[in-house]
């Protein structure tokens, strides 16, 4: 058996190549078309969450587009300062075979260092006129500013009519039955995965090895309410079990999730003063979300003061 074979894997096998195969809005859709038209790039950061599909995009336009020279760098791994020195630059500074531009792209940007994007700075303004820049980036504001002021910024959310749209024709090239009461289920499904669409593309396949798709029914909305059921219990062991056990009902995603406690606790009928505090407490988690380094810790320290608001000052 061929280890390297990813045949088998939706997200590779269906991984988009072409502008036509990925899932873009349509104003992006028309800047990229302009890309192509002038073949020229300006210096791109594409920002957003994880699973949208900033690196196929980055790929399909030094591939697809621009059928460009590039050199291509996962920066969460080589991410200091001596690789912007070395290959980044060594690779910039030099021109192309055919005379067009050529593209470093850095993927997963915010990931280099402070020293190693100060550095980019410079390489980027140097060599402007024979190289051209694609950063990738989950958190837009871990890349400096110098950095972001030299690049068009693109917010790469993919439209939530297309992701279902793809989803669909995914299940209907693997020739996946769906029966009428699954199909309701699958927009709800899809909506609770969006935007990451590639996680929705891989549970998708998990649901679906019996040649039925077959997903389960609970959602980030029963979560809530269970989680904040045991919240008003002060029972903290069961706060967290649910929290891990149904880490597939919000994707990991804890942002969102504290986003939907705020809706739930907004509208739950409660003493106004200590649904105030409530409601501080979760924002306070949500700010504190762009910073930290462990978004389930975050979480679960928010479900705590939640169960005993006393300890709030004292956290502050």
């Amino acid at each position: 058996m061929n280890t390297n074979d990813f045949s088998n894997l939706w997200i590779e096998k269906y991984r988009p190549k072409t502008l036509t195969d990925f899932v873009v809005s349509d104003a992006n859709l028309e800047i990229i078309n302009s890309f192509a038209k002038k073949n020229q790039i300006p210096n791109i950061l594409l920002a957003g969450k994880q699973g949208l599909g900033k690196t196929s995009l980055a790929k399909i336009i030094v591939n697809d587009i621009l059928k460009c020279q590039y050199l291509y760098i996962n920066a969460s791994d080589e991410n200091g300062i001596d690789t912007i020195r070395t290959k980044v630059t060594s690779f910039a500074q030099t021109k192309s075979f055919d005379g067009n531009i050529k593209v470093v792209i850095l993927d997963e940007a915010d990931g280099i260092s402070l020293e190693g994007q100060r550095a980019l700075r410079n390489t980027m303004e140097e060599f402007a006129g024979i190289t051209r820049f694609i950063l990738t980036a989950n958190y837009k504001y871990r890349i400096i500013p110098a950095l972001q002021s030299r690049c068009q910024s693109f917010d790469v959310t993919p439209p939530l009519n297309g992701v279902l749209k793809r989803c669909v024709s995914i299940l209907k090239c693997e020739k996946i039955e769906i029966n009428e009461d699954q199909k309701s289920v699958l927009i709800d499904f899809v909506k609770s995965c969006y935007p990451d669409l590639r996680f929705c593309i891989n549970e998708l396949q998990k649901f679906s090895v019996s040649g039925k798709l077959n997903i389960s029914n609970f959602n980030n909305n029963e979560l809530v309410s269970l989680v904040y059921k045991e919240i008003k219990a002060k029972n903290v062991n069961a706060m967290r079990k649910a929290l891990i056990e149904n880490e597939h009902a919000f994707n990991s995603d804890y942002v969102s999730l504290l986003r939907n406690l705020f809706k739930y606790i907004e509208e739950e009928e409660q003493d106004i003063d200590l649904k105030r505090k409530f409601l501080v407490i979760v924002a306070e988690h949500l700010y504190r979300s762009a910073f930290v380094a462990d978004q389930e810790i975050n979480c679960f320290s928010c479900f705590i003061l939640l169960a005993d608001p006393s300890l709030f000052s004292v956290f502050r």
